[in-house]
């Protein structure tokens, strides 16, 4: 097997090196001859898929039956440890996470290569890109880090995986993460395939919005597996740390999702073609930067990978690649001229711009905290590192406007908005918002007595703004359509989204986010309390009282274990049961925590047990009260719902006469493209 896999990454190389070369010619030529030249191309990259799935499943077979004749296997895998985590090696060190990568790569130009009927020039030079970044880390995963190292004697059993990755999560969460972060390929490539070309029209947003949108969907998942899992396995008490490795996944979704909105500029008014065209190369690079982060050793991270010479590779690499872009945006940067010029601030064209421009703002202040260290050690000789207290106080009043743009977006027309529309359709959402943050503040939210209480109580009230917005924007179509079709308002709104899915699945999107900042609104909020809790013992916390019941300990041939047995009484009656769970994994000798959880729409009851106190010899419990946690997961949830409606073609227009003119106008007014769809 070590032999078939180095074999099928060479074959893989090959191919791919003949497709990028064979595509360049035959995109250049335009002849018949150069027409045969890239379908050679295109097939050799179809190919190149099969040749990277040998050396994939070359390894998955190494890892599962123990061949520790494989320095990688050795490294990341034992006997005793489960199948399923065995075939997470695959992605758990780094040879094997770029042996992934490559193959999810070859996977995607698979598809795209199947597709190329669509229109076949434009695909043949996407696919001549895609094989040029396929090249790139084929020859990684060739030379640089094999995964197919052979080990001069054979050890009788594997080091084992990192404890952190033995959880049920972390088989789902890293697929994720790659599906989004190598899936902005796409669109990178056929951005800079179109620019090279100078494609006429706007047919190439259509195919690369479409391909954003399934990864950003992948890519935001990830990073909500990646919180949660953060929530469940290192016991902490929260999900988000502004680790590097973490915010190297946020950087390509923010600039990823300004593209997802300010392309519905060039779509509706020919405008931001240049804007559009970096963001998707920014994108990309992004995604290049994280990778490299992640594997060079450049950060400290409970993520990253140890130093490595690989992170000089991504460097040139990205010099590369902006080398590329640039020359390609000089040399055709008369071809992207906006075909409409911003009329007014107060409209739609003005919401997208300013949304744009916070996104690309968080993303910058994001990069900046990130690669301080760094720059800190190249100017000072040593490292100065920046930690949550900077990142919240410059992201939550960046995320608070960008919410407050969501909100008001869909309330502005194109080109230039009334001052009366702005009332008529300003007021009772404004109204709704202001009521709801009266509200809060008699049931005892008191925003003034610290700042974060100050931003929950905005992020509360700016968030029932967003809702208040999208409900009207679906009541005021559906009534129209109630009258025209003669039916309830319930089918009429299903009606409405089926006529304009993108819209409406774009507003979905958009509770789906709100959600997640109500739960984020939380944290303001949270409890914590450590203590020894000997038989008996109690740990009272909130409404909850926390009893010792039992400790134990348990042993297998993959970890030993030591829990407590806990009983939860709220406000003195039984609630329920915990035990968290402390483990020690023997091939590495190291430990994890299994955090015990009990969680319910208003707070979560978190529980660690930390060890024993070597004095004393009781456990040390640690609880956390987490309010309002489970609307983030539920907010990821109504996020992918929504762009899978989104991506779903609209349904056809429903050919009924209106009744008067007054219905006609409304509906031209309800059918037409928001800004804040996707």
């Amino acid at each position: 097997m070590p032999l078939l896999g180095s074999f099928c990454l060479l074959f893989a190389l090959a191919l791919a090196g003949y497709s990028f070369i064979a595509g360049i010619f035959g995109v250049a030529r335009k002849d018949s001859a150069g027409f045969r030249l890239a379908e050679t191309a295109r097939r050799a990259g179809i190919v190149t898929f099969i040749a990277v799935t040998g050396a994939a499943l070359a390894l998955v077979w190494a890892a599962l039956n123990n061949d520790f004749s494989l320095a990688y296997i050795l490294e990341h895998t034992n006997r005793a440890l489960p199948t399923p985590y065995k075939l997470a090696a695959l992605w758990s060190g780094q040879e094997g996470s770029l042996l992934f990568w490559s193959w999810l790569l070859a996977g995607y130009g698979l598809v795209l290569r199947l597709r190329h009927k669509i229109d076949p020039r434009l695909f043949a030079t996407t696919s001549t890109v895609l094989a040029g970044i396929q090249v790139f880390f084929l020859v990684l995963v060739t030379f640089v880090a094999n995964p197919f190292g052979i080990m001069g004697s054979l050890p009788p059993d594997g080091n084992g995986l990192n404890p952190l990755l033995q959880y049920p999560e972390m088989v789902i969460h890293p697929p994720m993460l790659y599906l989004g972060y190598v899936g902005f390929s796409l669109p990178f490539s056929f951005a800079l395939a179109a620019l090279i070309m100078r494609y006429p029209g706007e047919k190439w947003i259509h195919i690369t919005r479409r391909w954003t949108m399934v990864t950003w969907l992948f890519l935001t998942c990830g990073i909500a597996l990646g919180a949660h899992w953060a929530y469940s396995v290192l016991g902490w008490g929260g999900y988000w740390g502004w680790d590097p490795v973490e915010n190297a996944s946020l950087l390509p979704w923010l600039s990823g999702t300004a593209f997802l909105h300010s392309v519905m500029m060039q779509e509706k008014r020919g405008m931001m073609k240049v804007w559009n065209v970096w963001l998707v190369f920014i994108t990309f690079m992004l995604t290049i930067l994280g990778t490299m982060l992640t594997r060079g050793g450049a950060v400290q991270s409970v993520h990253a990978f140890a130093q490595s010479a690989i992170g000089t590779w991504f460097y040139w690499f990205l010099g590369i690649i902006f080398v590329v872009c640039l020359t390609a945006y000089i040399k055709n940067r008369d071809h992207l001229k906006s075909e409409n010029k911003l009329e007014s601030l107060v409209s739609r064209e003005s919401s997208f711009l300013f949304n744009n421009l916070v996104l690309l703002a968080a993303c910058f202040a994001v990069l900046c905290g990130t690669l301080f260290p760094i720059l800190s050690e190249a100017v000072r000789g040593y490292r100065i590192t920046v930690g949550a207290p900077f990142f919240n106080k410059v992201m939550v009043p960046i995320g608070l406007f960008l919410i407050f743009l969501t909100g008001i977006g869909p309330l502005l027309a194109w080109r230039n908005t009334s001052l009366g529309s702005i009332k008529r359709n300003f007021m009772v959402p404004a109204a709704l918002a202001f009521g709801l943050g009266v509200l809060l503040i008699f049931v005892g939210l008191k925003p003034w007595t610290d700042l974060p209480y100050f931003y929950a109580w905005l992020g509360f009230l700016l968030s029932g703004l967003v809702v208040t917005t999208i409900a009207s924007e679906f009541i005021r179509g559906g009534l129209v359509l109630k009258t025209k079709l003669n039916t309830n308002l319930a089918a009429a709104m299903v009606h409405l989204t089926r006529r304009n899915m993108r819209r409406y699945g774009g507003y979905i999107v958009h509770v789906g986010v709100v959600l997640v900042i109500i739960g984020l609104c939380g944290a303001a909020f949270n409890q914590e309390k450590e203590q020894e809790m000997a038989l008996g013992d109690k740990l009272q916390i909130g409404h909850y009282t926390l009893v010792g019941q039992e400790y134990t300990q348990d042993d297998n041939a993959n970890y030993s274990s030591e829990a407590a047995i806990l009983d939860v009484y709220k406000d003195g009656k039984p609630l329920v049961r915990l035990t968290p769970e402390k483990r020690e994994f023997k091939a590495s000798n190291q430990g994890t925590t299994m955090v015990a959880n009990h969680s319910t729409l208003a707070e979560d009851l978190y529980v660690i047990y930390e060890g024993k106190n070597p004095d004393t010899g009781h456990p040390i419990i640690k609880a956390f009260v987490n309010p309002l946690v489970i609307w983030i997961w539920i907010g990821v949830l109504v996020v992918a719902f929504g762009t899978g409606i989104a991506l779903v073609p609209n349904a056809a227009a429903v050919k009924a006469p209106v009744a008067s003119a007054i219905a006609v106008v409304a509906m031209d007014n309800a059918m037409q493209p928001a800004g804040a769809g996707k």
